[in-house]
Order: C-alpha cells, then sequence, then structure tokens
C-alpha cells in the first residue's frame, strides 16, 4: 500500500532542470568555457568564433582543427601547451563568458 502511495506521487513530484533525463551538458551551461564547452559548438557560435580567433590566431583556420571539434580547448592544452597555456585559456574564458549560450 506504501509503495503504491510512493509511486502515485513521483509524477507529481517536482525536478531540478538539470535533474531531467535528456539534459545535455549544453543545456546546462549558462556560457561558454574552455574547459566544458566542446571546440566544434564554439567553432559554429561566430562570437565564440572571434574570441577564440582573437586568443589564437589561425587556430580557426587551421586544416586540422575539425579533429578537434569533440574536444575542449582544456583537453587539447597537453598537445599545445605553448599555444594553449593557462593564461590564454584564462583570457578565453573570460571573453567566453559575456557570451551567452545559444
Amino acid at each position: 500500500m506504501i509503495a503504491a502511495l510512493v509511486v502515485a506521487a513521483l509524477p507529481a513530484c517536482s525536478y531540478p532542470q538539470s535533474a531531467l533525463a535528456g539534459d545535455s551538458a549544453q543545456a546546462v551551461e549558462k556560457h561558454y568555457s574552455t574547459s566544458e564547452t566542446e571546440i566544434g559548438v564554439l567553432l559554429d557560435n561566430p562570437e565564440a568564433k572571434a574570441v577564440l580567433d582573437k586568443h589564437m590566431p589561425g587556430f580557426t583556420a587551421n586544416p586540422q582543427v575539425s579533429m578537434a571539434r569533440g574536444l575542449t580547448l582544456a583537453g587539447i592544452q597537453q598537445y599545445s601547451p605553448d599555444t594553449v597555456t593557462d593564461e590564454v585559456l584564462a583570457e578565453i574564458d573570460a571573453d567566453l563568458a559575456k557570451i551567452p549560450v545559444k
């Protein structure tokens, strides 16, 4: 009897939006970031792409950038530590924070 009441009450419960099944990480983000946002998402947003061009000239025009679309900038730092420095990532994050997620 108690189990039936609990099960009956479940649909009426309110869950936080982020707890719902099917939420994507991008939908939960409030802004783009170098550690959470995939490079492909940044490249597809003209404002975010401009930020990348500003801080890493030539990065978005590199023919190999398409291979990194599913990675984050923080994730590729290990492959290019001289270009993708902590300082550069911090500067990019500061600019990305000003761009609303679409």
